[in-house]
């Protein structure tokens, strides 16, 4: 290939940056560069591929095909690219370690508000945590587990949960008197969020598995937003611009915390869960180890916290005697 033609690490580092944030004035800020640059930046990519990468809406930019399909190929070298540094690099130099895979929402919605009592008990381990939705072969990786979301009839290792999915919305969209959303019907007058999904060419894909149990297969909502990451169209329904298909307990924080509401009392098994799988490396890695028995115990302990009448524990004195996982919907039942 001519040298013209080869792609620059450079653009591909800031195409990568505007893909995660979906800002150029973001991205630069992340980069230390300005708006303008990255903007020019990605400009050249797209001449160099001979496509556009971004589609360039009022206050927003959205990703193409072709945008989304370099996205999963750059996130996919820059894991390698990690993967073969933490190989290489001196076991000395690394230091106690601890690397999980798993995907973005668990990562943003579950994960990351608890992992600090696992760090204050452990100071000494550095986590490092690779949100994505690729499925990293553990036996060719240096991760040491894995979080994995699949059928629970397949699931490997020790189950956290299963995952129960509704409807859920801003208390303010709900509280809304000229659209009422009081029936799974209603929501032909409102606007579903919902997220892209590769090589699907259902609008609502992460809507069906719900829609299908409601009978309301031919629903047609006022109309649709799509976006690349569950994170976004969660964001947008707590400030109030449509109705999520709410993942429990992935989001029981925010219904707990009052952001998101059921409008209708219908949860639905997806008959899904995320399950902790040891890579090889991570059976020797006695601080991996320590970390599956935390998540578990914090899983159980996220549990007896929604039940209701149960008691409510210390949440930084987790109980080791946990019982097997249950109803994630329940907090959404209290009353």
């Amino acid at each position: 290939m001519p040298r013209s033609r080869q792609l620059r690490l450079d653009l591909l580092h800031a195409f990568e940056a505007a893909a995660r944030h979906l800002s150029f004035t973001r991205a630069g800020d992340e980069l230390a560069i300005s708006q303008s640059a990255v903007s020019r930046q990605i400009q050249q990519l797209e001449e160099n591929l001979g496509v556009s990468l971004f589609e360039r809406r009022h206050r927003a930019l959205a990703l193409t095909e072709a945008g989304r399909v370099m996205l999963r190929a750059v996130n996919d070298s820059l894991e390698r690219l990690r993967d073969a540094a933490s190989r290489v690099r001196p076991a000395a130099q690394r230091g106690r370690q601890v690397a999980i895979t798993c995907t973005p929402g668990f990562a943003s919605f579950w994960l990351i508000p608890r992992l600090a009592r696992f760090t204050s008990d452990h100071p000494d381990v550095d986590v490092r945590i690779s949100a994505t939705l690729e499925v990293v072969d553990l036996d060719r990786s240096s991760f040491d587990l894995a979080v994995r979301f699949v059928p629970s009839a397949v699931g490997v290792g020790p189950i956290l949960f299963e995952e129960e999915v509704q409807p859920l919305c801003s208390p303010m969209l709900l509280a809304d008197p000229r659209r009422p959303l009081k029936t799974p019907g209603d929501l032909q007058r409102h606007t579903l969020l919902t997220v892209e999904v590769p090589q699907s060419e259902l609008p609502t894909m992460d809507w069906e598995p719900w829609l299908n149990l409601m009978g309301l297969d031919d629903v047609r909502p006022a109309n649709t937003v799509r976006y690349t990451q569950y994170s976004e169209a969660v964001a947008a329904a707590v400030a109030a611009q449509g109705v999520v298909i709410g993942r429990l307990p992935l989001l029981a924080q925010l219904v707990g915390e009052g952001k998101l509401v059921a409008p209708f009392n219908t949860p639905a098994a997806s008959r899904r869960g995320y399950f902790v799988t040891l890579a090889p490396d991570g059976t020797r890695n006695p601080d991996a180890r320590d970390f599956v028995r935390w998540i578990v115990e914090e899983a159980a302990l996220a549990h007896r916290r929604q039940v209701p009448g149960s008691a409510s524990p210390d949440p930084a004195s987790p109980d080791p005697a946990s019982p097997g996982p249950a109803s994630p919907a329940s907090a959404l039942r209290r009353g």
